[in-house]
Parts: C-alpha cells; structure tokens; sequence
C-alpha cells in the first residue's frame, strides 16, 4: 500500500475551506493533517472534504483556538489524544490506518515572544510540552508510527534563514532544538523530510509581517514528518509546496509531503 501524506498548519479551517479543497483537488493527498483548526470538530466544513473523496476524520476542536485533524481518504480509527503538559488545549490526535499506522497530528505550543520561562509562562509551556513528548514516547517506544505537525522548532542551521540572528528568537533557541531532539530521539524518530533532502535551506513558514515574503526569503521549516525507524525506508517523495504560502488569503505556513510504501 502506497499513500501519500501532507501536514499544513491551516490557522482556521473554516476561514480558509477553500484553499484546504483547492490543495485537495490539486495535490490529492491521501491523508492530510492539518493544525490551528480554529474550531470545534462539529464545526469543520467536512460537507466540501467528503465531496472531494475525505470521508474519514480524526480530530479534536476547540473554540477560536489550536485544533488538530485528520482528514482522510482511507478508513481511519480514531486511537485517542494526550494532553501534554496538563494545558487543556487541542494540541494531538492520534488515528490508525488499516495496515496499522498510527499517525501523530501534533501542534506543539509555539511559545510566545521570549525565551525565558521566568518572565514567559509560555515558553515553559512548550518545554514542558516537549518534555512530556519525550518521555512518553520513551515509554511507550512506537512502532509502524508517523508524526506531522507543526512542531514550532526550526532545529537545524539550514532551517531558517540566519542561524546566528535566531539564536535568541523562540523557535530556534539552543534549548528548543535540544528539546525538540531529545523528542525525536526518544522515540526513535527519523526526520523523513531532511532523509530525502538532506542538504540546503529548507522552510515552511514565513511570516505575516513581511509584506514581500517570497523576495526576502526569511523563513523557518517549523513544520515535520516524522517516523519511527522500522518504517523510515519506505518514506521518500519529500517536498514543501512554498507556492501555497502565495495563494490569496493564505496560512503563513506552506504543507509539507510525504509519500510512504507500506
């Protein structure tokens, strides 16, 4: 069985119905994990994704705020969600697929303005979050699983447009990236993304305040698959679709692809 998979931070599926069944109809990917739905589940525009072929969802909503979904062509089992960090928030749901593929939607908290949990109780959200990633993945060691997500770490130099002028900016800090890899190390995680590109400057989000987003280029890859190593091989067929961050009215984030042999 080969499918293929897109993750894409969405801020607001109702808002932005239209680009999410654009990309559907233009890239028809089997499973697409979105973040920021902005909504509780019984409000998702589902009438428009099922006409499209979208006939299973796993999700979880709140009102105006975080939100993770799995729409899919492919019949789905819902396997639950964590509340990591205790924050009450929509920020993971997990779904099985019938050759038993668990797949991780995460949106991990993106920390506020500055990399200081003393005087930023958001930021020691995040490495909190992150935290509890780690161990319970070191716990429970998943097999034949995938993880997507905005992760909201740009881990590597290559990552974002200046390594050296990001150093102090929440997404790209020292204790983030060790987080963010003793998370992917816990479970075992490989990068299918940098496995299939593993060289050059690389991003999916670029943000709202620079009117001339595509000319300046200052970008972060904030956005990830993941899977554990006993699947890893059959990823490939990486890409980020930088165009859709130019479609009118878009997310300040770009999906990114996988295709799995499996």
């Amino acid at each position: 069985m080969s499918f293929t998979l897109a993750t894409w931070n969405i801020n607001s599926v109702r808002l932005r119905e239209e680009l999410v069944r654009k990309l559907m109809e233009e890239e028809a990917p089997d499973v697409l994990c979105l973040q920021e739905c902005k909504s509780p589940v019984e409000k998702i525009p589902l009438e428009g994704f099922q006409a499209l072929g979208y006939h299973h969802i796993v999700a979880r909503g709140q009102k105006g705020y975080n939100g993770v979904a799995i729409l899919s062509k492919l019949p789905i089992e819902d396997v639950g969600d964590k509340d990591f960090a205790s924050l009450g928030h929509a920020r993971h749901v997990a779904g099985r697929l019938e050759n038993g593929v668990v797949i991780h939607n995460f949106y991990v908290p993106a920390g506020g303005d500055k990399p200081d949990r003393e005087v930023n109780v958001k930021f020691g959200q995040k490495l909190d979050y992150l935290t509890e990633m780690r161990d319970w993945f070191h716990a429970e060691r998943p097999e034949k699983a995938i993880l997507v997500g905005d992760l909201n770490i740009a881990p590597r130099e290559d990552d974002v447009w200046s390594h050296k002028q990001l150093l102090r900016v929440v997404s790209h800090t020292p204790i983030e990236v060790a987080h963010l890899g003793d998370t992917q190390e816990a479970g075992g995680w490989v990068d299918i993304t940098r496995q299939d590109i593993p060289e050059g400057n690389l991003y999916s989000w670029w943000s709202y305040r620079s009117p001339d987003w595509d000319a300046a280029d200052k970008g972060r890859r904030l956005d990830h698959i993941w899977a554990t190593p006993d699947i890893s091989n059959a990823g490939h067929g990486s890409r980020i679709l930088r165009a859709v961050r130019g479609w009118e009215q878009p997310s300040d984030h770009a999906p990114v692809f996988a295709t799995f042999d499996l």
